[in-house]
């Protein structure tokens, strides 16, 4: 896979912690010498928060526009110029902060459909960065249990309607394929 290939349409990149996916994200912007509009989700409700949110910006360069957007998503993407990059960092962090605005799973799971949508109509590019939770433990709360589905619902939705997605395990990005893909 060429990384022409990796800047058509919308790419989804999924991982756990610290797996190298919003790295990639900055890489594959960079490689595509276009103008990049980042959309950040995450808010800094502690000193920790704080300082990985300066840690990620001092990772971009300083030309690029940033959007603070943790729940207008994809208002911010609407809004974005047509032919530019869009990096979404993080749709893990989105649905948290839907969830605790009081939105319900459903809500989310139609917000995600909504921002999949949104992005398959772009004319530019999209890098979408998301966790993957759902390969741990049930959690044992209730709040964790709804996050768990929400976040794998929406990523669903962004990866089925995406060009390229990818599953990033200490920084190597595996492709992800449609089982009738590799079944044919």
């Amino acid at each position: 896979m060429t990384v022409a290939d990796w800047q058509r349409g919308s790419v989804v990149l999924l991982g756990g912690a610290r797996s190298g996916k919003s790295r990639k994200a900055v890489e594959l912007a960079l490689d595509s010498q276009r103008q990049v509009v980042f959309i950040a989700t995450a808010t800094a409700g502690d000193e920790d928060m704080a300082s990985r949110i300066e840690r990620h910006r001092l990772e971009r360069p300083d030309h690029w526009s940033t959007i603070e957007a943790p729940l207008a998503v994809t208002e911010a993407v609407a809004e974005s110029p047509a032919e530019a990059m869009v990096i979404i960092d993080c749709v893990t962090l989105w649905v948290s902060n839907l969830l605790l605005d009081g939105r319900t799973e459903h809500g989310i799971e139609a917000a995600a459909g909504e921002l999949a949508t949104c992005l398959a109509a772009r004319s530019g590019p999209s890098i979408v960065v998301s966790n993957e939770v759902g390969l741990g433990l049930v959690p044992e709360y209730p709040l964790g249990r709804a996050f768990r589905d929400a976040l794998g619902r929406a990523n669903t939705a962004l990866v089925a309607a995406s060009h390229r997605a990818a599953f990033l395990v200490a920084g190597r990005a595996l492709p992800l394929h449609d089982l009738d893909e590799v079944l044919r």
